[in-house]
């Protein structure tokens, strides 16, 4: 057996993140992430039935800038991911790393009971949660 504490979700992510509503326009997405320094927006759900979406700055300069879409037109729920990769907050960060990998993702909303409680990406778990202990 080893002593070494497992390090989770909740101990490494952003408590900071960016909510909008599907209807946002690009524009207005892009400007929310500026003034709130975020790299992805979580997309609120319509309903209790609903789920969490995610736009990343990358879907915008994948699916807006080079189709030479206009971002003033272009809705967030037309580029967004839905349902968004989501994590616990008492995941193990190794478990979170994995999930990441397999999966093709850099960075998910962290939910508990329902709720947002932040954002996790690569950069946190490494940054944060390796060699923590040392």
């Amino acid at each position: 057996m080893t002593d070494k504490a497992i390090v989770r979700v909740r101990d490494v992510m952003m408590n900071t993140y960016a909510m909008v509503e599907g209807v946002t326009t690009v524009a207005e997405a892009i400007g929310i992430a500026k003034h709130q320094q975020v790299k992805a927006l979580i997309v609120n759900k319509r309903d209790a039935d609903d789920e969490y979406g995610i736009v990343l700055m990358n879907d915008i300069a994948k699916n807006v800038l080079a189709k030479d879409r206009s971002p003033k037109r272009t809705n967030v729920y037309e580029i967004m991911t839905k349902p968004a990769l989501s994590v616990s907050g008492s995941m193990d960060v190794r478990y979170c790393a994995r999930l990441f990998e397999r999966f093709g993702v850099s960075r998910a909303p962290v939910i508990e009971d329902g709720k947002v409680l932040g954002m996790v990406s690569y950069n946190n778990i490494v940054l944060n949660g390796m060699l923590r202990d040392e």
